[in-house]
């Protein structure tokens, strides 16, 4: 996939920095690279652009809709190299290798402020030691089921995220919406890693038989729930760390044979 960046509308983009990626400039976006046409679809997050033959330019970070009336698509970049409307116009190559991994903690209190998260950073601690991952991002919210089901929907289906994992709502307080939430929003459900993490937490403690974590699958997404507290990650997700490379590869085509 290719498209060409036209030209900067800053002087100059550090390294480090975010930008934003339009098809033209947006009133209220200053600081931002316009393309010389309209922005490839499907585009997922983690993708680099890269002139060819060389190192990569950009990734992209996210996807928004900017304000207004006519719905203009844009992307947030993180810039990788120091960029001067002197090297554009330039025809760049998108690529993606890797994983890209966001991670939700489901907790009043965190959101409030009043308690730290200590379960999310672990999520990609534990992936990263079995996938390649080429970009992660967290997020904490309130147990409110219109934010979740706006946040996953969002992931999933316009910022492409090969894995989205939640944390926290899986119990049966009156709050816990996780599961209702994934299970009305996936198209394919996983029972077998649900089986499998439920055994994996039982051999732990009888508790566990309260967990309604769903995992299941959503545009090209893997979604899995897990339970709140540090040691329910390390429990819950232990045990399906192996089979997410090849369930991965299968969402996004793999043909080759399942033996």
């Amino acid at each position: 996939m290719h498209c060409t960046l036209e030209r900067l509308t800053l002087p100059l983009a550090q390294p480090g920095s975010t930008i934003v990626l339009t098809s033209h400039p947006l009133s209220g976006f200053e600081s931002g690279l316009v393309l010389g046409s309209d922005l490839p679809a499907s585009v997922p997050v983690g993708s680099r652009l890269a002139p060819p033959g060389h190192m990569a330019w950009l990734q992209i970070l996210g996807f928004f809709w900017a304000p207004g009336s006519n719905r203009t698509p844009g992307f947030w970049v993180g810039v990788e190299m120091t960029l001067e409307n002197s090297m554009l116009p330039c025809k760049v190559e998108i690529s993606k290798t890797g994983f890209s991994l966001a991670w939700v903690t489901l907790s009043d209190s965190g959101a409030a402020g009043k308690r730290e998260d200590t379960s999310g950073p672990q999520i990609p601690e534990m992936i990263s030691q079995h996938l390649t991952l080429c970009l992660t991002q967290g997020f904490l919210l309130k147990d409110e089921a219109s934010s979740l089901r706006s946040l996953l929907t969002h992931l999933a289906l316009q910022e492409s995220f090969d894995l989205i994992i939640t944390t926290g709502g899986t119990g049966v307080a009156p709050r816990d919406i996780t599961a209702e939430v994934t299970d009305s929003l996936i198209t394919k459900r996983l029972p077998g890693f649900e089986q499998a993490m439920m055994k994996a937490s039982l051999a732990v403690t009888p508790h566990a038989m309260i967990s309604r974590a769903v995992v299941g699958i959503l545009g090209t997404s893997l979604i899995i729930n897990l339970p709140g507290s540090p040691k329910g990650v390390r429990e819950n997700l232990s045990p399906v760390l192996p089979a997410l490379r090849h369930t991965l590869d299968k969402i996004h085509g793999d043909p080759t044979d399942c033996g």
